[in-house]
């Protein structure tokens, strides 16, 4: 099992990134908000969870290993493989999604693309006794606080190759578009594919 992994940031993509350790560049693959806080040539530390199949080794990185722990509860669902546990942790903040599951909210968990009213009913159901403590305030806790998300998303948009004017553009584009309640992963992916079709 490979815990996390240390190193320098090889290469950076939509989905994931490459980290250099010990000579050897590791795969890893990531969601948004996770991938907005890299930077090529940079040392970072993921949390990272491996996913063994029959024909492959996946492995999934993190910002923390909060992150990855409620990636690793999320599987124990019936029907939620480690995509669609990413998914969630794309969308949501960890606490939002145990504030979601504690208090049985289905509409906020089928935000999550991938999941209907009766997947998340199954979700509440499995995994409501098993969730863990809840943060005070978790309700706000992935949401776009002010402005702060503007900074955030531009940086992911430069750490993956754009510049600094595409990025700007970009998050003036979102801006006008964002309702305030989106938090910073939907944020960021919403302007790749804003670029996306310019580029």
């Amino acid at each position: 099992m490979i815990a996390s992994v240390s190193g320098v940031v090889a290469a950076v993509s939509p989905d994931g990134a490459v980290i250099e350790v010990g000579g050897v560049g590791l795969a890893v693959h990531c969601a948004p908000g996770t991938i907005a806080g890299l930077r090529v040539g940079q040392p970072a530390r993921l949390a990272t969870s491996l996913v063994v199949r029959e024909d492959s080794l996946t492995l999934y990185g993190f910002a923390d290993d909060d992150e990855k722990h409620l990636f690793e509860l999320l599987q124990t669902a019936s029907g939620v493989g480690p995509r669609l546990a990413q998914a969630v942790l794309a969308v949501h903040h960890p606490d939002v999604v145990r504030k979601a599951i504690a208090n049985a909210d289905t509409a906020t968990l089928t935000r999550v693309p991938g999941i209907g009213k009766k997947g998340a009913e199954r979700l509440v159901l499995e995994l409501r006794d098993r969730i863990g403590p809840i943060a005070i305030g978790a309700d706000g806790a992935g949401g776009v606080v002010g402005a702060v998300w503007h900074e955030q998303v531009r940086q992911g948009l430069v750490g993956l190759g754009w510049t600094a004017a595409q990025a700007d553009q970009a998050v003036a584009a979102v801006a006008e578009k964002a309702t305030g309640t989106e938090p910073v992963p939907m944020l960021l992916k919403m302007a790749i594919q804003l670029l996306g079709r310019t580029r």
